[in-house]
């Protein structure tokens, strides 16, 4: 006995039939491999090219997928867009709006122009009551919007807590397994920029789809993190408008539409973004430090790696970056993960430091170690093909990606084979 007051914690025990819905019970039997068909799986198109590319053809019935990002990145725009499409095919959509009012949801489904009777709205955060218009409007797709905010009145914890998270989450598993319909949940992020929850709700969910981009931007980006249906780590552009989200086809020429040429600090990177390579532009400014601590900032870009590049700038070259302010920032508020960036990022820090100017219809590719040597990048085809069709004409990229570029590509671009920092910006900056 702990012989203290108010110890004890009472904990609700919820019958197994109350606390799951197990759908239609029925005897399941193993069935051989070779004996599933899997030609019969049924797909609903999106509406959105791009995002049925991502999903790997469109959304599959009786599937569970999740759908985070910042606040105010766009999460409840595509999906008021999604809902709109969907019923405009005649499917029947229950839009769960659990964080705003019917009204102010309306208002922005008009804005957006979105109407359609099939689409049904529902202000509603507790699951009982949610559950049981499921049973009377039948929907073909479910939206929750969000999981944080939808809790069950049996369990004592508050909405967005981790058992709260957890229950609701097995509770869409069973309503889109048991009735074959398509769920789609809204899911809040850290400050980390991580999933809000417990990471069961990663592993429960059939896809996972992450919302990227700076609000104060206009781009978004829509990257697969995991996808039982289709490709992963594979992503989708689109752009904030007016009247909602806009995809785009060609996301190297909307990321470079407004490039300025011929200045100092300024690379374009061929980058691989899943299945898609895509050409992206590093801006990087580099002045003198007027205090005793030099700045570095980066946007776009991991902040450790930065400082790696910059160690090796001034131990390979001799540039005094320890006095220097370092800016370095991708256009259009990307982020790159790869390391295939990093001598584009050495070159437009060089470039910006001795005011130079790196040739505007060059494109460059490599990753660099510590040593200052330049190490191949995979997919280095790809990435070219994309240059040669945006038009640029020459490319700087390690001396080990040759091998790896065809007869027919060699004649279309001029290469620029280097195996250290040092001779890539004797090439491009002299």
């Amino acid at each position: 006995m702990c012989k203290e007051w108010n110890t004890f914690e009472e904990e609700v025990s919820l019958p197994q039939e109350e606390a799951r819905y197990t759908g239609k019970i029925g005897e399941i039997k193993p069935v051989r491999i070779e004996d599933v068909d899997i030609s019969t799986a049924p797909r609903m198109q999106t509406g959105f090219e791009e995002l049925d590319r991502l999903l790997g053809g469109g959304l599959v019935r009786g599937s569970l997928a999740l759908l985070g990002g910042e606040p105010g990145i766009g999460k409840s725009t595509i999906l008021l867009q999604l809902a709109g499409r969907l019923a405009a095919q005649g499917l029947v959509v229950l839009y769960v709006c659990g964080e705003e009012s019917a009204e102010q949801t309306s208002l922005r489904a008009r804005r957006l122009g979105v109407g359609n009777c099939s689409i049904y709205l529902l202000p509603e955060t507790i699951y009982s009551s949610i559950r049981k218009q499921i049973d009377v409007i039948k929907p073909d797709v479910l939206i929750i919007d969000s999981i944080q905010i939808v809790y069950k009145s049996e369990l004592s914890s508050s909405p967005g807590s981790i058992t709260q998270v957890r229950e609701i989450a097995m509770e869409a598993m069973q309503v889109s397994k048991g009735l074959g319909i398509t769920t789609l949940l809204v899911g809040h992020v850290t400050k980390g920029g991580e999933l809000a929850g417990p990471r069961v709700l990663e592993h429960i969910v059939d896809t996972v789809l992450e919302f990227e981009g700076d609000r104060t931007q206009g781009y978004r980006m829509i990257r697969s993190l995991k996808n039982r249906f289709g490709p992963t780590d594979d992503v989708a552009l689109f752009q904030m408008e007016e009247k909602g989200l806009r995809e785009i086809t060609n996301p190297s020429e909307a990321l470079l539409h407004e490039r300025i040429l011929n200045v100092s600090g300024s690379v374009i990177i061929p980058t691989i973004e899943g299945t898609r390579a895509l050409l992206v532009e590093v801006q990087a400014l580099a002045s003198s430090s007027a205090f005793t601590n030099s700045s570095r900032r980066s946007t776009g870009i991991d902040a450790k790696r930065l400082n790696l590049l910059l160690a090796v700038l001034e131990k390979r070259m001799g540039y005094q970056m320890h006095a220097t302010d370092v800016f370095v920032s991708v256009a259009g508020g990307l982020r790159i993960h790869e390391p295939a960036t990093d001598l584009g990022i050495v070159l437009s820090i060089a470039s910006s430091f001795l005011n130079k100017i790196i040739p505007p219809d060059t494109v460059v590719v490599g990753e660099v170690g510590l040593n200052g040597e330049v190490r191949s990048v995979p997919r280095i085809e790809a990435r070219i093909k994309e240059a040669i069709n945006m038009g640029f004409k020459r490319c700087v990229l390690a001396k080990k990606n040759l091998k790896g570029v065809s007869k027919a590509v060699v004649e279309k671009i001029k290469l620029h084979p280097v195996e250290r920092v040092e001779e890539a910006i004797e090439v491009l900056i002299g």
